[in-house]
């Protein structure tokens, strides 16, 4: 009998190391928690191209928007944990966890990678008067609360501008939406007056339908020369939006490191690398440990910035 349950003990461990050496058998899916057309997912459309190549299997971009992404982050944390559905995030899954607009956190999954970076610019309406953050600032100052910024709040787009707003000592009044898709609807259509914007909107710039007033990096970006850094106008703020991939929380490690393997193949993609240098992006891969320690970080960073900025609510 005891020849008999050893059997069947190693034929079960030959069993799921077979079924793992197959992942994956069939399609993935990565869950965008926004809708489409914003940054999150013209980022991640280039990017599954290659991944699905290095993979060797069809990869599928789910948009399930919602609640500032709680929506989709609620149903990636549910799905079962067999590297079939993956997790699209950034910085924003700290900031909505602490704020308290959603109960999902990033401890509730498994790091695989981190795909890139995106320094935020602080972008006016052009029906707006304001040539320069400094009119900007002087407006908010003699009229508080009357400066609109859309953004999804408890989310990076409302962290940035709350950001200036207590380094320059002025009150905005924010209105909420979900996502960079709705947000840039409403500033183009004049229905809001600042938003946290980035290089993917030069090209709106140029055509004057947008104005840039101010980037959050340390220099100058090359592909805007005019634009001035916030540390240029005095205000010490540099900030960008990371963006990777999570799995469920108890996915196998096997499957994780089939899936870290293919995500250091597809940012090595010619073609990835030009749509994210088009969209003012830079690509910016971290592993799944060093992901995770980047995570760690990031979330006692944004912990800080929350209770800051009297945001925090856990």
């Amino acid at each position: 009998m005891t020849k008999l349950v050893l059997a069947a003990a190693a034929l079960a461990i030959l069993a799921s190391g077979s079924a793992m050496a197959a992942y994956p058998e069939r399609p993935v899916k990565v869950i965008v928690p926004w809708a489409a057309g914003g940054d999150t997912d013209n980022i991640f459309r280039p990017f599954v191209l290659p991944l699905q190549k290095a993979l060797g299997q069809t990869v599928v971009i789910a948009n399930i928007g919602g609640a500032s992404g709680t929506v989709g982050a609620r149903e990636a944390k549910n799905s079962p944990p067999d590297g079939y559905t993956l997790y699209v995030v950034h910085d924003y899954i700290h900031l909505t966890y602490y704020t308290g607009v959603a109960d999902v956190n990033y401890s509730d999954f498994e790091p695989i990678c981190s795909v890139s970076s995106t320094p935020s610019v602080l972008t006016a309406s052009a029906k707006t008067k304001w040539k320069s953050l400094k009119e900007l600032i002087d407006d908010a100052k003699a009229n508080p609360g009357t400066v609109s910024v859309g953004a999804t709040l408890g989310s990076t787009s409302h962290f940035f501008p709350a950001l200036i707003e207590k380094a320059a000592n002025v009150k905005f009044k924010y209105v909420s939406y979900d996502g960079l898709a709705q947000r840039m609807n409403a500033i183009l259509g004049g229905h809001i007056d600042l938003t946290d914007g980035n290089l993917t909107q030069k090209g709106k710039v140029d055509a004057g339908q947008l104005r840039f007033l101010a980037i959050a990096t340390e220099k100058r970006a090359p592909e805007l020369p005019d634009v001035p850094t916030l540390k240029e106008s005095g205000y010490d703020i540099e900030y960008a939006v990371t963006r990777g991939l999570l799995a469920p929380k108890g996915t196998p490690d096997d499957i994780l490191g089939k899936l870290d393997m293919a995500c250091s193949e597809a940012v090595k993609d010619p073609a990835f690398a030009a749509s994210m240098k088009a969209q003012g992006t830079d690509v910016k891969y971290l592993g799944r440990k060093e992901y995770g320690e980047f995570l760690r970080k990031n979330d006692e960073i944004n912990k800080s910035m929350a209770k800051e900025l009297g945001l925090l609510k856990r």
